[in-house]
């Protein structure tokens, strides 16, 4: 069931309760679309795995990086190592919701660790590889875990030099690593080993373990990246994946014949429901989370569908329009009329109308000189790309759209299990992200414009954080999200962070992530946009290169010879974002136009703590790292009130 408040910020005088397309909809009725609420049948993830394997034990589940190439495994082989790891975990003395946390990153022995843990009882913890030790014994203390997985030597040395720190960690099981001579750290190998011994002596225990798991039991501890402050333990329970997965089953979306490509990082939500997805369907998953063998195994794979960050589509956008520009003249001229006709068809899709006869005709021409190109690069038989975790710039969504390589934006919180609102191929608009996911309910607060959501896939709370879930988790059930947004015509849209939202000096508010996203899709140089202006009289902004767009421009302007912190410094270089801030200055209002700017000597990095693992920019720690650089552009003005 799909609601939104009569509190709405719309201007619609709907009833209370509604579905995605606007019509009233009662328990277990039917949208118009032909898409249900998802019934809940399945009681665990545990439960829908082995029922997965009983449905399909031959179909290929899995394909992954092999000498010379890939292998592939089936559902009957994933059910053999999962069973294995399980058997496993059990005998070290896992029991029922007790946490094991896994410190790598993405590859298949990610995915068949978590499912070993679910089936096992226990629940997963989730690291990102990118943490410091620091970061990895906070999470490890602060969930309890007893035990965890580790990709390599590099990841077991965080959770070694941190041993006396955590006296309820037992063992440590490494996938890629050495074990230690006291027994600490075992390998998986021998993990899998003493799991099949275990399995042997008491042979009906595994998949009694796993159909005894109940709907309500915590099946994963996401610690949240935290744009700001300490990270918070998202405690999620089975049913919350379990509904996601039938949620997005019945938007039909995607088949059993489908081939995904899986590349994010598993310790974020979005990377989890690719996860529940797949046992759900069926569907076979290529895993590989090396980033810089993203294209190679898109040509490889050639799936039809891939979630990725907004970012990946931000570099590929950049990378075309820059190409195009330096073929210039006839080449350039050509590109131009062709995205014409794209976004003009893209406009009609979106209204659900179709190019008439003479227009189609040019589509034909364009497809076949430029589009097509692109297409093939991305393996040739892609259906579409989904993107999340954080805004897609409207821009880059429409050259996509117009080169007909769909597009699927959604929104979710790691709080509501990642997935609440996604756009649907027959149902989708550029600027949205989409209606919202079957049995979600959402609406507008009155009071400040936040989006509320409401549903299964909502989170039990924060762990051990009584007073921050009683801030986020009203009793009714509502979630604030901390977004604010409308919903209008079945489709919501963000319009900024709550917590982001500037409001200068004179009382005007200014949405920042809406500015950043359209510099950097105006500006092929620019890797990184901080727009800046709390209490100021003026916005202002930092600004960081793109390492391989500044290389070539250097290179294209007798400027070859210049460092990265060279061109940050070179009069040229500032003319030429300068004449994107001009550009971009004149079709904002005039509270909202960037009057300083500054390109930062260093790109913006996880590792320097400035990005999220989702690339998601930490915007008070950048603004605090550089507070000098932005205090200096309002020297002489009156800058507080």
């Amino acid at each position: 069931m799909i609601a939104t408040s009569t509190e709405s910020t719309t201007k619609s005088n709907a009833p209370s309760v509604l579905v995605g397309d606007g019509s009233p909809m009662t328990s277990g009725s039917t949208t118009k679309s032909g898409i249900a609420a998802p019934a809940g049948g399945t009681t665990s993830v545990a439960s829908m795995f082995l029922d997965r394997v009983a449905a399909t034990p031959d179909r290929k589940a899995f394909t992954v990086p092999a000498a010379g190439g890939w292998k592939t495994m089936t559902w009957k082989e994933t059910r053999e190592r999962v069973m294995a790891m399980s058997c496993g975990l059990r005998a070290l003395g896992l029991n029922s919701e007790e946490r094991c946390a896994i410190l790598s990153g993405t590859r298949l022995d990610w995915v068949l660790a978590d499912v070993g843990i679910l089936c096992a009882g226990g629940a997963t913890t989730t690291i990102y590889p990118q943490n410091t030790p620091d970061e990895c014994a906070f999470i490890l203390q602060d969930s309890n875990s007893v035990l965890a997985f580790a990709e390599d030597d590099a990841q077991v040395a965080k959770l070694v030099a941190k041993r006396a720190e955590l006296p309820k960690l037992k063992h440590v099981i490494t996938f890629a690593g050495k074990p230690s001579a006291d027994g600490f750290v075992l390998t998986l190998a021998s993990l899998e080993e003493n799991g099949r011994a275990h399995h042997a002596k008491v042979p009906d225990e595994f998949e009694k373990i796993a159909r005894a798991v109940k709907n309500d039991a915590l099946a994963t501890l996401i610690y949240t990246s935290g744009t700001t402050g300490k990270p918070k333990g998202v405690e999620l329970t089975h049913d919350c994946w379990v509904y996601t997965a039938e949620a997005l089953e019945t938007t039909g979306i995607l088949t059993i014949d489908d081939v995904q490509l899986l590349w994010l990082p598993m310790a974020h939500s979005f990377g989890k429901v690719l996860e529940v997805i797949q046992i759900k369907i069926g569907f076979e998953t290529a895993v590989d989370g090396k980033q810089e063998k993203l294209v190679d195994n898109l040509g490889a794979i050639k799936p039809t569908f891939v979630a990725a960050v907004p970012r990946v589509f931000e570099k590929v956008y950049n990378k075309v329009i820059a190409g195009a520009k330096e073929g210039g003249g006839l080449k350039y001229t050509i590109f131009k009329w062709a995205l014409e006709q794209g976004r003009a068809a893209s406009a009609l899709r979106q209204q659900g109308k179709h190019p008439g006869a003479f227009h189609a005709w040019k589509l034909g021409i364009a497809d076949k000189l430029v589009f097509s190109k692109l297409r093939d690069k991305f393996g040739g038989r892609l259906k579409f790309f989904v993107s999340g975790s954080a805004p897609l710039s409207r821009e880059v969504h429409q050259f996509f759209d117009a080169a007909n390589i769909l597009i699927l934006e959604g929104y979710g919180l790691t709080e509501t299990s990642a997935a609440s609102f996604v756009n649907l191929p027959n149902k989708f608009r550029i600027g949205t992200v989409g209606p919202p996911l079957p049995g979600t309910e959402v609406k507008i607060a009155a009071e400040d414009g936040e989006i509320l959501i409401r549903g299964r896939g909502v989170m039990r709370g924060y762990h051990g954080l009584k007073e921050q879930t009683a801030e986020t988790l009203r009793p009714d059930g509502w979630l604030n999200t901390g977004d604010i947004g409308e919903y209008v015509d079945g489709f919501l849209r963000i319009t900024d962070r709550k917590k982001d939202l500037i409001k200068t000096s004179g009382g005007k508010y200014v949405a920042p992530q809406a500015t950043e996203g359209k510099l950097k899709a105006t500006c092929p140089l620019l890797s990184q946009v901080v727009v800046h202006g709390n209490n100021r009289q003026f916005c202002s902004a930092m600004v960081s290169l793109e390492p391989e767009a500044a290389k070539k421009w250097a290179a294209d302007n007798g400027l070859g010879a210049l460092s990265y912190e060279e061109l940050t410094k070179n009069d040229a270089m500032k003319a030429a974002i300068q004449s994107s801030f001009d550009q971009l200055n004149a079709s904002l209002a005039r509270y909202e136009q960037i009057k300083k700017f500054a390109i930062l000597p260093k790109d913006l990095t996880v590792e320097d703590g400035d990005l999220t693992p989702t690339l998601k920019l930490k915007r008070k720690a950048v603004e605090t790292k550089y507070k000098e650089l932005l205090d200096s552009f309002y020297v002489g003005a009156v800058a507080d009130v």
